[in-house]
């Protein structure tokens, strides 16, 4: 499964324990954290204990996004609850990690090979997201894969003891299949 989720520029590849320092370097980072509910104080063992209960636990997947021509690391996904009675799973967390890389369309290309391995490989019927309500370009990103709004959950973020509203978004087949 190496390179299974491919695209023209990059490819999605299970995450290794050794990639909880990239994460733990991207997730320090302000732009990544001033939309995720990540608490100030997250540090490498919170990540790695992250990454460890996740790997265990099959309603979960972890994937690096990675350039195709060196094999470079840039981002960060991470799949739950993942139900195989209703054919869905919730995209948790999704981001570019490394700053040179943000606005050239890698965010884009990501989530439509992601979702092209879901619907089409897995054949799921639903595909959840969630983000901050203020967090306007992934709203746009959102909406240009057509996914569609749900509404508001109100205070389902906690972050730095603060709780925030996500606004969640679904894609249905139907709809995946219908902008092909």
């Amino acid at each position: 499964m190496d390179k299974l989720i491919k695209s023209e520029r990059l490819y999605l590849r299970p995450s290794t324990f050794e990639d909880c320092k990239l994460f733990e370097l991207w997730e320090s980072q302000p732009y990544i954290r001033e939309f995720f509910s990540m608490n100030d104080w997250r540090d490498y063992k919170e990540i790695v204990t992250e990454f460890v209960i996740r790997q265990q636990d099959a309603t979960h997947m972890q994937f690096t996004i990675v350039i195709n021509d060196t094999d470079e690391p840039i981002g960060r996904v991470q799949l739950s609850r993942y139900d195989k009675d209703s054919d869905s799973i919730d995209i948790t967390r999704i981001y570019i990690g490394k700053e040179e890389y943000l606005r050239k369309g890698y965010g884009y290309e990501s989530l439509k090979v992601l979702l092209k391995y879901l619907f089409e490989e897995i054949k799921l019927e639903r595909v959840t997201l969630d983000f901050y309500e203020d967090n306007i370009r992934a709203k746009t990103l959102y909406e240009k894969l057509n996914f569609k709004s749900e509404g508001v959950m109100r205070n389902a973020a906690k972050k730095n003891n603060a709780y925030a509203n996500l606004h969640l978004m679904s894609i249905l087949s139907e709809e995946y299949f219908s902008t092909k």
